[in-house]
């Protein structure tokens, strides 16, 4: 699938849960190919304003697309960095797109997938950190298997280890098949309709891009900015992500939990969201033209006074 060919996950839905208002000031935490922003910026009039963020060189490339357009600010940075990203700016409503979008996966050369071979590198900002071939050539087996157990769920954790460190002492694993082929091999139980080294993959990505680490920050940092009656609208593809994200909602909207009876009012223990409406899945049609959107889950919140 090329940039061209890249389709927004919950497209329509999510731009309309922002409710977006023409001269709003919106944020579009997760630029990635543009696909959401674009919806943004159909929907403003000539004062509003769209903050984009993403850390990825490529979508840096990708936002000169908006290069002409008075009301677009790209940042090239992580979505943890709200503050330094929007500064003083008031924001009516801020977007989240998480995961790894399809030109990342499709691209061999960042090593997010194995469907093609291609340097074991995985990291969403190339100019930055150690690659997953550097770490996975020095971590101990019980990191690695602490990785795969924690960020992939997977339960074959420490036979994959076992068998990735087993493996380097014999020959550095630097390529994407060859790790895929280390971890299937290892894997006693193939489910159905999922290669054996998804999982693992999944894991070693989200601990090299520190993911989770970095939506706890940018969900705890988007509260500041938002104003009264401003939406929250994230968009997860997997159980650990979208964990947070409920936890979170939550979290903010239940406020200080105290005794029943105690006298006191919304504002007092800290109730600073409300949710909106229930999590929203792909419809089936959706799902048929984009696959990969099947696990795709949008949960929506607003700011209170």
């Amino acid at each position: 699938m090329s940039q061209e060919a890249h389709v927004s996950v919950l497209l329509e839905e999510s731009v309309a849960a922002l409710a977006v208002k023409p001269d709003g000031t919106y944020l579009d935490g997760t630029f990635g190919r543009g696909g959401h922003s674009a919806a943004i910026l159909r929907a403003l009039s000539p004062a509003g304003r769209l903050i984009a963020i993403d850390k990825d060189p490529q979508a840096e490339v990708s936002a000169q697309q908006f290069s002409s357009d008075s009301r677009f600010t790209f940042v090239a940075s992580s979505f943890a960095d709200i503050k330094m990203a929007v500064g003083d700016a008031k924001l009516d409503g801020i977007l989240f797109d998480l995961g790894v979008s399809s030109p990342q996966l499709d691209n061999a050369e960042r090593g997010f997938g194995f469907s093609d071979d291609g340097p074991l590198d995985m990291r969403m900002d190339t100019r930055s950190g150690i690659t997953a071939a550097q770490w996975l050539a020095v971590a101990s087996e019980s990191d690695i298997a602490d990785v795969i157990k924690t960020y992939g769920e997977e339960r074959f954790a420490r036979r994959m280890a076992s068998a990735i460190v087993k493996a380097r002492a014999a020959s550095p694993i630097t390529r994407t098949r060859q790790l895929a082929t280390i971890v299937a091999e290892a894997n006693p139980r193939w489910e159905p309709h999922k290669h054996p080294a998804t999982r693992a993959f999944q894991a070693i990505r989200i601990f090299i891009n520190r993911e989770l680490e970095d939506l706890e920050l940018a969900l705890s940092h988007s509260l500041a900015p938002l104003v009264v009656g401003g939406r929250l609208v994230v968009i997860s593809f997997h159980s650990l992500e979208d964990r947070i994200v409920k936890r979170f909602m939550r979290d903010q909207a239940r406020g200080q939990q105290l005794p029943r009876y105690v006298p006191v009012v919304d504002n007092d223990i800290g109730k600073t969201l409300t949710l909106i409406g229930k999590a929203i899945k792909p419809s089936t049609e959706e799902v048929k033209r984009n696959p990969r959107s099947r696990s795709a889950i949008m949960r929506v919140a607003e700011r209170r006074a």
